[in-house]
């Protein structure tokens, strides 16, 4: 899938990358994609959660051990 940018939570724990992709979340446009690189297997469950909880549309991910790569649009605001 192709991404208009990319967060790199590779080596960090939960919450971590669910806050780094809030912050980048909210200075990308409308209808953007952004995909989060993550190696903890927590994001499997944090990143559609999170995606519910705010709006913005859960795209799927990508698994490519021991990376996961998640996928998410920005919502209209």
């Amino acid at each position: 899938m192709k991404a208009d940018v990319t967060v790199d939570a590779r080596g960090v724990l939960c919450p971590v990358p669910i806050i780094w992709t809030a912050e980048r979340m909210r200075r990308m446009g409308t209808g953007e994609v952004l995909e989060v690189l993550a190696t903890d297997e927590a994001i499997l469950d944090d990143l559609p959660a999170w995606c519910r909880a705010t709006g913005h549309e859960f795209l799927g991910f990508e698994v490519k051990p021991p990376i996961y790569h998640g996928y998410t649009r920005k919502r209209i605001s």
